[in-house]
């Protein structure tokens, strides 16, 4: 077997060394790697839905919004009267008839989590065949998710 030894020869100077350091390209890739892992199953998992409960900031109005509030037993509201579900349509063709700059009022929707997901979405149907498309749907801020 044959060694390389320091010689006398050869003091102070040294071949250039023509290896590539591997070593911060691997520190990289299992950085990546590890951060890849852990983000995947976030983004497959989903997002639990519980909608009536939110952390959102209130939105700043500059004028008075028109609210609509379905309770549990389905009874709708406008503002504080309870209006039938027959009388719907004609009061919100009133309410979007009476524009302020020519943009439609904000309607906020409030409704119950209890109800159906097909109630809400008829009332939301009616709101836009009457021309109510700035619709916001009120949750309960700093909710806890269930």
């Amino acid at each position: 077997m044959s060694m390389n030894l320091p010689s006398n020869r050869g003091r102070g100077r040294r071949a250039p060394v023509a290896d590539i350091n591997v070593t911060p390209l691997v520190d990289v890739m299992l950085v990546l790697l590890i951060i890849f892992m852990v983000t995947a199953p976030l983004l497959t998992a989903g997002v639990p839905v519980n909608l009536p409960d939110s952390r959102a900031k209130a939105l700043d109005q500059d004028q008075k919004p028109v609210q609509l509030s379905l309770d549990a037993a389905g009874k709708l509201y406008l503002d504080d009267e309870e209006i039938g579900e027959t009388a719907l349509p004609q009061r919100l063709e009133q309410i979007a008839a009476v524009q302020a700059g020519g943009q439609p009022p904000q309607v906020f929707l409030r409704a119950d989590r209890a109800l159906d997901y097909g109630r809400v979405m008829r009332v939301m149907g009616e709101l836009n065949r009457a021309g109510l498309n700035r619709v916001s749907l009120l949750t309960v801020e700093g909710g806890s998710a269930r």
